[in-house]
């Protein structure tokens, strides 16, 4: 019986870094769908400009789809490392129940764990210049004229 609950034990603390971990790729998701519909958003409307001969508004159209998919290349980042930080959470706790009856696998699962969150700090520095880079391609966009008079003729 004392081995169940240190079993119990073993689990519940990559257990709650499995949980948070978790929310933060539901997080990255929610960006990356929201980034990909304005990728696809503007491509379209690039398309429409250039078909329709408003070739300044097409090179605005330019400049944001590079910086777009220059910020949609940091989140896929930022989602993979949070998906190896949350696989080595979870290799992590399935190597500290086996450590309690081999000494070898409680030493890997302290290994699994720390590489895990470095794995996590890599995607939060990922994530950390995305905001930035998005906040400054907005200040972009609203000082570019030619993406500014979008729609007209």
């Amino acid at each position: 019986m004392n081995d169940v609950a240190r079993l119990f034990q073993a689990f519940v603390s990559p257990a709650i870094f499995f949980s948070a971990t978790a929310l933060l790729i539901l997080s990255i998701n929610v960006r990356l769908m929201g980034i990909v519909s304005r990728l696809r958003q503007y491509v379209h409307a690039k398309h429409d400009a250039t078909k329709n001969a408003r070739h300044s508004e097409a090179d605005a159209y330019t400049t944001q789809i590079a910086s777009i998919q220059h910020r949609a290349e940091m989140i896929r980042r930022a989602f993979l490392f949070a998906l190896l930080a949350l696989t080595g959470t979870l290799l992590a706790c399935l190597l500290l129940g086996l450590g309690l009856y081999w000494k070898a696998a409680a030493v890997s699962a302290a290994i699994v764990f720390v590489l895990s969150m470095i794995s996590l700090l890599v995607c939060a520095a990922f994530y950390i210049r995305e905001l930035n880079v998005a906040l400054s391609s907005v200040q972009d966009e609203a000082h570019d004229l030619n993406f500014m008079d979008v729609g007209r003729v």
